[in-house]
């Protein structure tokens, strides 16, 4: 039997040709895309089948599904219900063991090559793959036997992207990330600890829609959620350019709201999404609770010191983190200082010139 399209699920449950146009507009509006863009959505979504999806977990610690869940636009259950057949899921499904597998072996049966295979946490390769084992084997066989015939693999969080805390110095476990061990597939990452729920949605909207992967950047990220740094678009960012910092967290700056890159934020060299979509249905984000970035969807964050060490100070010209931050507050003062004298030089300038003038004209006209 074949699956049906997003929009007969959505007619099916009672929903109306104008809210189904809404819903469109509002999912361009949620990828960053234009308003044209909602009639190719629309038709994408009442031609195109659901697309099978196979969500794998190795080592991991759920909390990508826990965001995942936790999507305000589109809502999760659109997505799960309507948009894809989340066919396998040992987290989210109702089914276990050999019934779990079952459906598992079924779906890569019947959908060779067309279903999209998710993997949230990554396999261990010391031992023989020994430190995971799901349904009785390792895991990174059972990652390596899905992906063979899947069309796309899409690597949620850092686990899966970069190989996370599991990864870290020493790694006895040789966590590996997915990209390492599957050579042959599209892969694209969507790194964080966890990513922000809207962003994995995203993701999934895009690829179903236009049947393609998104714009990557050189690491395999989408450059629809991961081209700027959380820098960049800061709500401190203007007490950064200012040199106004919190020198240490409950001092006066903190409780100003002033930039924390002097306590250890990450946001100058982190990209993502952050400061623009946020968290809980856009309510806020960790910078905004008082607290700076960890740099989570970068890699190697984890074996890159404390969490609160400040970032190395860059000595480039100008202001923002081509700045030392020391020298911010400094450097403003020293400009506004050099501004002053430099106006009143010129201005000294001027009147000498105008009183010489005006010396020249009398003695001219005396001559006469």
């Amino acid at each position: 039997m074949a699956l049906e399209t997003f929009y007969e699920v959505m007619r099916r449950q009672g929903i109306t040709r104008r809210s189904f146009l809404k819903y469109c507009s509002l999912t361009a509006a949620a990828l960053g895309l234009g308003p044209e863009f909602a009639p190719t959505i629309a038709h994408a979504m009442e031609t195109k089948p659901r697309t099978p999806v196979l969500w794998l977990h190795g080592l991991e610690c759920t909390c990508c599904s826990e965001s995942f869940i936790r999507s305000a636009h589109p809502l999760v259950k659109d997505v799960v219900l309507s948009m894809i057949s989340l066919d396998y899921d040992d987290t989210l499904m109702a089914s276990a063991g050999y019934q779990a597998e079952a459906i598992l072996e079924e779906v890569m049966t019947k959908y060779k090559g067309n279903y999209i295979l998710a993997v949230e946490g990554n396999p261990p390769l010391n031992e023989d793959g020994m430190y995971c084992i799901i349904g009785g084997k390792p895991f990174v066989d059972q990652l390596k036997r899905v992906a063979t015939d899947a069309k796309a693999i899409i690597s949620w969080g850092s686990c899966a992207s970069y190989g996370c805390v599991q990864a870290a110095r020493p790694n006895p476990t040789r966590a590996t990330p997915v990209h390492e061990v599957i050579f042959d597939k599209p892969i694209i990452k969507v790194p964080g600890c966890p990513p922000i729920a809207e962003v994995m949605t995203g993701v999934i909207t895009y690829m179903l829609t236009f049947d393609q992967l998104p714009a990557l950047d050189r690491q395999g990220r989408p450059l629809m959620f991961y081209s700027q740094r959380i820098h960049d678009k800061c709500y401190r960012r203007p007490h950064f350019d200012a040199g106004q910092y919190v020198e240490h967290f409950d001092d006066e700056g903190a409780r100003k709201g002033y930039c924390l890159y002097k306590v250890g934020c990450k946001g100058p060299t982190t990209y993502n999404a952050c400061s623009t979509v946020r968290w809980n249905d856009g309510v806020s984000f960790p910078i905004q609770a008082g607290h700076g970035c960890i740099g989570c969807s970068e890699e190697g964050f984890w074996d890159k010191g404390s969490w609160y060490a400040r970032l190395a100070d860059l000595k480039e010209s100008g202001f923002g983190i081509e700045s030392n931050a020391d020298k911010v507050g400094l450097a403003a003062a020293a400009v506004v200082g050099g501004g002053v004298a430099v106006h009143a030089a010129v201005s000294a300038l001027k009147r000498a010139q105008v009183k010489h003038d005006t010396s020249n004209g009398a003695d001219k006209g005396g001559d006469k």
